[in-house]
């Protein structure tokens, strides 16, 4: 079997590895295999092939995955996503809204809404403000508050 070949096999393995750990270091030593798969396909020995692999993954691991691994683990805290982005938005009820049910219009979408209280109900035509998502359901209160 061909050099080229068994570094190629071993890049693969090793980034099939990475997507199981995720921890950067197997994905950085795929791409030393890559560098020993250049050197083997140059016509290099497989001195030169192993002194481009321990190169490469050492300038990757050095190098790439530091950077790599802040980027990924820097996220804004408070960032919101999905239906985060609804809290604190109000909204117009389209049919009474109680402790048991209703529903509101946001924007052009309709959502089943709740009161966040037994006593609180809101009729037709009043504006509530979204305080949390539950599952499906938006439990509101007064746009007021």
């Amino acid at each position: 079997m061909a050099a080229w070949v068994i570094w190629l096999i071993g890049a693969v393995a090793l980034a099939v590895g990475e997507v199981l750990t995720l921890d950067l270091v197997l994905l950085m030593l795929a791409g030393g295999a890559l560098g020993g798969l250049v050197v083997a396909l140059a016509g290099g020995g497989a001195v030169l092939q192993v002194l481009a692999f321990v190169v490469v993954s050492g300038l990757l691991l050095g190098g790439v995955r530091p950077l790599a691994r802040r980027h990924l683990e820097n996220r804004t805290p408070l960032q919101l996503d999905g239906i985060e982005t609804l809290i604190g938005k109000t909204a117009r009820v389209t049919r009474d809204v109680d402790h048991s049910g209703g529903r509101i219009a946001l924007g052009a979408d309709e959502w089943t809404a709740r009161s966040q209280s037994s006593g609180e109900t809101f009729p037709v035509g009043d504006t509530v403000r979204i305080l949390q998502v539950d599952g499906a359901t938006a439990v509101v209160g007064d746009a007021l508050e």
